[in-house]
């Protein structure tokens, strides 16, 4: 075996492409393992965790950038390296010429007076640092970077608010200002909803599915996973908030979140009373008793909440197709599953997409575990073996450290799904598969020989392996949802028209004795 490698000196490219063009590099033929990746100390040591580290990379400087190569032999190690070349060729390309860079954002404020936002994706040591020049500079902030600290979270939220900015952020992955998407989101119509989400994912469920129910948005504003924590305390909604509540095209408010901290909660509802438009909320397991007596309207699962957005925003409630639950196929594909097969197995790219099908197992099942799970002792004692019911979030830090997103590289998804797909105990394997900017491609086509061979294989077994696959995107996105759905049906996998119908369809398929 022979190992390529390369270190450009202060040659800086952003995590998002570098993640993407690891992605692409490691299909490359003749590539064992390829990693492309800035010279900071966690890649090095995901490196180091990997057997790739040599005393080379050891001096790489967080301003270069490495390039690892893994192949069979010395030419083919060479040869793969011209491959990994041209994927930079290509990127720089697509950039086009007409595209200008800057090297600092003081620079880039300077040259474009009529710019009023930046995207940041840059190493979390330095992310902080650049947010706040480019807050000084009157930018809006979407801060994709993780590995930001609590401190410098709340020191540049309390900086942006101040200043009447935005600081989306940090790990903001989806945003949509005036129609545009931000990372990873999705192509929906323009129309009359706004959203705030502390949920990458739910905030793209929600927008599609408002997009699917006849609806369109306004603005999109992500604050963050950790802004309705207690330390931060919701600082990023609440601007938010108030900010579409002023916009003259907002009509209806929707607000998504996983569970938040309970005295933020509070602090969030009490603001609707200050809205004069309404407001629907949804916050996966909270108390509806809490929502309705603060003036707003409550939605349990996604779904609801976008459909009441819709009516609410005054679509003809009677000229919606509310996809409703297939029952007759849960009670088939019940009677296909032997007494063995009891448990539900969650394979997600989206934390909340995750966490709303997790819940919707818990009001049915007492054993459920997660690597996300609210309550500590439901946690999986080792993140690689399942237990029970398992639902698991490949975006959180556990399973991405030093390694592409899952909706960019699913290939820890894939070997799991393997995994899983043997255990006899297994009744139904759940995945999501998200369409959009950024995301992978094909998603649901690099998963399909997997899927393939494993009912393949659960049939040599004399077992009925049951697959629900939902798609998240739209027809505007590419490749579009029913492109993506067909190749599910091909497949032989059952797909479901929503995040909330594909848990309820995995909970129902393995309910015993009803």
């Amino acid at each position: 075996m022979a190992t390529k490698v390369v270190i450009k000196k202060n040659t800086y490219f952003d995590s998002v492409s570098l993640m993407s063009l690891t992605t692409k590099a490691n299909q490359i033929e003749g590539i064992e393992q390829a990693f492309i990746a800035m010279g900071t100390e966690m890649n090095k040591e995901v490196l180091q965790n990997v057997g790739l580290m040599t005393a080379e990379l050891e001096e790489a400087k967080n301003s270069d950038l490495m390039i690892v190569i893994k192949a069979a032999t010395d030419d083919l190690a060479e040869q793969s390296y011209e491959a990994v070349e041209e994927l930079f060729i290509k990127k720089d390309e697509a950039i086009g010429a007409s595209d200008i860079k800057y090297p600092t954002i003081d620079s880039a404020a300077k040259s474009i007076p009529g710019a009023n936002l930046a995207v940041i994706s840059v190493n979390g040591a330095f992310a902080a640092r650049e947010a706040k020049k480019a807050l000084e500079n009157d930018l809006h902030v979407m801060l994709f970077s993780d590995n930001v600290s609590v401190e410098e979270e709340i020191e540049l939220k309390q900086m942006a608010h101040e200043r009447g900015l935005f600081l989306m952020g940090p790990d903001c992955g989806t945003a949509i200002i005036n129609n545009i998407g931000l990372c990873f989101a999705n192509k929906v119509r323009k129309g009359s909803i706004g959203i705030v989400g502390a949920s990458g994912t739910g905030s793209q469920e929600v927008s599609v599915r408002i997009h699917d129910f006849g609806g369109g948005i306004t603005q999109l504003i992500g604050t963050g996973g950790r802004d309705l924590s207690e330390k931060v305390g919701g600082i990023m909604m609440l601007d938010g908030m108030k900010a579409l509540n002023e916009d003259d095209a907002t009509k209806v408010i929707v607000l998504i979140s996983k569970p938040p901290a309970k005295s933020v909660e509070q602090k969030v509802l009490a603001e609707i009373k200050n809205m004069n438009k309404p407001v629907v909320v949804c916050f996966i397991g909270g108390s509806e008793e809490a929502v309705v007596a603060a003036g707003g309207h409550f939605a349990k699962t996604t779904k609801e909440a976008a459909l009441k957005a819709v009516i609410l925003s005054g679509v003809d409630e009677s000229k919606i197709d509310k996809h409703p639950l297939n029952l007759p196929l849960i009670e088939e594909v019940k009677a296909k599953l032997t007494p063995e097969q009891k448990y539900i197995r969650g394979l997600f790219c989206g934390g909340t997409l995750c966490d709303e099908s997790m819940y919707l197992a818990m009001e049915k099942y007492d054993d459920v575990y997660s690597n996300i799970p609210k309550d500590p002792e439901k946690r999986l004692k080792n993140i690689q073996v399942s237990e029970a019911h398992t639902f698991i979030d490949f975006g959180d830090d556990e399973f991405t450290n030093g390694k592409p997103h899952p909706m960019i590289d699913p290939s820890t998804r894939i070997d799991r799904f393997k995994q899983e797909a043997k255990d006899p105990s297994v009744g139904v394997i759940l995945m999501d598969f998200v369409l959009g900017y950024g995301s992978h491609e094909d998603p649901v086509g690099v998963m399909v020989p997997a899927i393939i061979e494993a009912k393949q294989l659960a049939e040599q077994e004399g077992r009925h392996l049951e697959i629900v696959g939902y798609v998240l995107g739209t027809d505007l996105d590419t490749p579009s949802v029913d492109e993506q759905l067909k190749k599910l049906v091909d497949a032989g996998v059952t797909y479901a028209s929503s995040s909330t119908n594909a848990g309820l369809l995995a909970r129902g398929f393995v309910e015993k004795g009803v």
